[in-house]
């Protein structure tokens, strides 16, 4: 099933290659192979067992080897598999993607066969990053999934696609080059590429040689998440991005970095990850805050929702590095939050700017007159990014904010003002565009939303509400892998914390 999950969007490329350049044509087969994806997904859904903490539905093909010196070689496979890390984020990116393939119908006007094809790779990409199992494996589709948005963002992208372009290549670039030499000495100290035997192995590695390879993963992922200081080629690059590729880059790619921190930095070095979570704890609870001010310093609808994913990240990487269970649950869930409402947003944004050709805040006002279907949408998806209780936003933050505290109540208060902001810069943009006179005659002209976008929004919109009503159908999912993560950390604890013990005695005598 995993194989099928992953490499089905590359037979939906043959087939964009071989039908004729109309868009209605190449987006119908996206479209379909997407649907199939996504169908795929949540077969996979219901097979997943939650309270299972091993990989599941695990398949291993051999691929190649590499040598080591003394004669020792590293055996490479094409290994798949699924756990409670990774189920969540499989099942949002094959649910996500058949409503960017519609989405692509308001804006994408050129070279459809080209775009289509770079979509469907990037979906092979990101779910063989979440499926691999080996790590070089997981480097191979890291790098793949990176490639298609380079190519949206440079040929379909706004007036500034190059300046933007140039900048995400250079950043995920030099992330990607760190990423490949933490690989190459873990490979050489363990002799393994299994992520599952990695587990085991790396807790053996001399504390030096620990703090190092941590320390690499923790810089490459930062980058993508990405975490405060790397966030700056984030705004620039949903900005002039197509709106398909906003909402993709949003939804999934940015989780590939929170994954990552997850599974190779907390996952395989947990007692890293307790020595260094203070950092950790400072950097996402001054990304929340930095975020929220940043988002209410824009003019422009599109960039004021690009900044907010990086205070929104924040409380992900915040949750993570509290390593507590109810840290670690709120901020899986969180990610499929964040790339549900932020998918929303951009979802919109495009929507209204397809018909009013700007996205400048001032140039809004008292569109809820003449678009209400779109006003409530848009009020919702605010309300459900802003963590309104009963919508999904909430119940990600609450259990993040909770499990926090437990492990730092000083970022814990800091992170809750980040909440107070992020409702005051999206209430405020919720009010300049949707409320007030009907200053501008252009808006008097626009035009509601159509069935098409309807339908693309209802069912995200339903997803929002159903996490918010029915949290622990998401996150029993996560209970089996996560729960056990925890006991790792707080044996980690003990352990440290009986050691200091003996030592104190042994001084006192």
């Amino acid at each position: 099933m995993l194989l099928w999950l992953t490499f089905l969007p590359l037979v939906g490329v043959l087939a964009i290659l071989l039908a004729p350049d109309r868009a209605g044509t190449q987006r119908g087969i996206a479209l379909l192979t997407s649907l199939v994806v996504a169908v795929l997904g949540l077969v996979l859904w219901g097979c997943f067992e939650g309270g299972d903490a091993a990989m599941q539905l695990t398949t291993s093909i051999d691929w190649f080897e590499i040598a080591l010196p003394a004669g020792h070689v590293v055996p490479v496979h094409f290994a798949f598999g699924v756990d409670g890390i990774s189920i969540l984020l499989v099942v949002l990116t094959a649910v996500l993607m058949p409503f960017v393939v519609l989405s692509t119908a308001g804006h994408i006007d050129k070279r459809f066969k080209e775009f289509f094809l770079w979509l469907l790779v990037m979906e092979t990409g990101m779910l063989g990053v979440f499926l691999s199992t080996d790590l070089v494996q997981f480097y191979f589709f890291w790098e793949l999934s990176l490639v298609p948005l380079y190519f949206i963002l440079g040929i379909w992208g706004g007036s500034r696609r190059l300046y933007a372009t140039i900048k995400f290549f250079l950043y995920t670039v030099a992330g990607s080059l760190v990423m490949l030499i933490a690989i190459i000495s873990l490979l050489y100290q363990t002799g393994t590429s299994d992520i599952s035997e990695l587990i085991s192995r790396a807790g053996g590695l001399d504390p030096s040689q620990q703090a190092w390879i941590f320390g690499s993963f923790a810089l490459a992922f930062a980058i993508k998440v990405p975490m405060l200081p790397f966030h700056t080629w984030l705004a620039d690059a949903h900005t002039e991005a197509p709106t398909s590729g906003s909402v993709i880059l949003a939804g999934v790619l940015l989780k590939m970095g929170t994954y990552g921190l997850l599974r190779f930095g907390i996952q395989l070095f947990p007692e890293m990850a307790l020595s260094y979570s203070g950092l950790f704890l400072c950097l996402g609870a001054a990304g929340i805050v930095y975020g929220a001010f940043l988002a209410m310093a824009q003019s422009d609808l599109k960039r004021l929702v690009a900044c907010s994913s990086v205070s929104h990240l924040g409380f992900v990487v915040l949750g993570m590095f509290a390593l507590t269970e109810a840290g670690l649950r709120g901020s899986v869930l969180q990610m499929v939050n964040h790339g549900i409402s932020t998918g929303l947003l951009f979802l919109l944004v495009g929507m209204i700017y397809e018909r009013r050709h700007t996205r400048m805040l001032d140039r809004f006002g008292g569109v809820a007159r003449v678009m209400p279907v779109f006003a409530f949408f848009f009020v919702f998806t605010v309300l459900s990014s802003a963590g309104l209780p009963g919508l999904n936003g909430f119940v990600g933050e609450y259990m993040i904010l909770s499990g926090t505290f437990l492990a730092s109540p000083l970022w814990a208060a800091v992170a809750v003002t980040g909440v107070i902001f992020g409702a005051v810069y999206l209430l405020v943009a919720t009010r300049r565009v949707l409320f007030g006179p009907l200053v501008h005659e252009e808006n008097k002209a626009l035009t509601d939303l159509g069935m098409r976008e309807i339908g693309i929004l209802v069912p995200l919109c339903v997803l929002a509400l159903w996490i918010g009503i029915s949290p622990n159908t998401f996150v029993g999912k996560t209970a089996g892998t996560l729960d056990q993560l925890s006991e790792r950390i707080h044996q980690i604890r003990a352990d440290d914390a009986r050691t200091a013990e003996v030592s104190l005695l042994e001084e006192t005598r």
